[in-house]
């Protein structure tokens, strides 16, 4: 049901499938790829909407799945997934392959990751791993290196101090990067290498009265939901509780993101949607009164076919 949830949402990018163009910001190896990909591709760019669609579809069941695993919800419940696949069909912007949507998939399993150091045996090994991913996440998008802040407030979160654990995550990072530079300086082209680089600017929030509109529907959701979240938190377990503090650390760096981008697209505001689609399911969910999260649900999917064929 949730398969066919998203296929009727995203239609319209089936209809009229968007060709991904290459920003400023995009790392070596988003442009490698998609460079590759577009002689093929752009002859038939209803390819590119697959693939996108394929992406948030298994973002929203791989987070799903992850929220069910953790117990951060008092039942298991696809509103996770649902509310992911909802609010990323408001902009045509989400719905485009882009390195931020690319991404979502890797920062996903890192918060995964995160969220299982809590007295974890093997905490060092999974830092590193952590690390090296976060660090492949920079070759897709740079700025997306502001995640390594997780690792540092993870681990004062989940775990006591240790200097040891923070160098191995860093290493971690700096491996991706040490097979790039070995190879680069191999080939003779260490010198030609430029890093997109990171600019601190004033991000595009939206481009129209309707964009802030759907702002506002989902920042609202979320606020709700945060507070039955804060509401039923004395309940759960510690884990659970660490694990829904790792879920703020993340929707705060992913807030944080657009603000050290080169490109002005609203594309980047993706990487919130994750986090902020837990606090929304949290909104669906809890309320005793089911015909409130019922009628909003129904707003946000009019909102939807507004955006996607009337306002288009």
């Amino acid at each position: 049901m949730l398969l066919v949830y998203g296929l009727l949402l995203k239609l319209v990018w089936f209809i009229y499938p968007q060709i991904p163009v290459i920003e400023k910001s995009d790392g070596l190896l988003y442009n490698k790829i998609l460079a590759m990909l577009k002689p093929a591709f752009d002859v038939y760019p209803v390819i590119y909407s697959v693939i996108t669609f394929l992406l948030l579809y298994t973002q929203a069941i791989s987070f799903n799945r992850l929220l069910n695993d953790r117990r951060l919800m008092q039942k298991p419940n696809y509103l996770p997934g649902m509310s992911y696949l909802l609010i990323t069909s408001f902009f045509t912007e989400w719905n485009i392959l882009s390195a931020p949507l690319v991404i979502n998939t890797l920062l996903i399993w890192v918060w995964a990751k995160m969220s299982s150091l809590y007295n974890n045996p093997q905490a060092k090994l999974t830092l590193y791993n952590i690390g090296i991913v976060i660090g492949v996440t920079t070759f897709f998008y740079f700025p997306s290196l502001a995640f390594a802040l997780m690792i540092i407030f993870a681990l004062l979160i989940t775990r006591p101090p240790r200097v040891a654990e923070w160098i191995i995550a860093i290493l971690g990072i700096a491996t991706p990067w040490y097979f790039l530079f070995a190879w680069l300086f191999l080939t003779n082209k260490l010198y030609s290498f430029q890093v997109s680089g990171i600019h601190i600017d004033y991000p595009l929030f939206a481009k129209n009265n309707a964009q802030y509109t759907g702002i506002i529907l989902i920042l609202v959701t979320a606020i709700i939901g945060s507070i039955f979240v804060q509401a039923n938190l004395r309940k759960q377990i510690v884990q659970v509780r660490k694990s829904w503090g790792l879920i703020v650390l993340y929707l705060v760096v992913a807030l944080f993101i657009p603000f050290i981008n080169s490109s002005h697209n609203f594309q980047y505001w993706i990487l919130a949607t994750v986090p902020l689609s837990a606090f929304i399911a949290c909104f669906f969910f809890y309320p005793t009164k089911k015909w409130i999260p019922l009628a909003v649900h129904w707003i946000m999917a009019g909102f939807v076919i507004y955006m996607a064929f009337i306002k288009k």
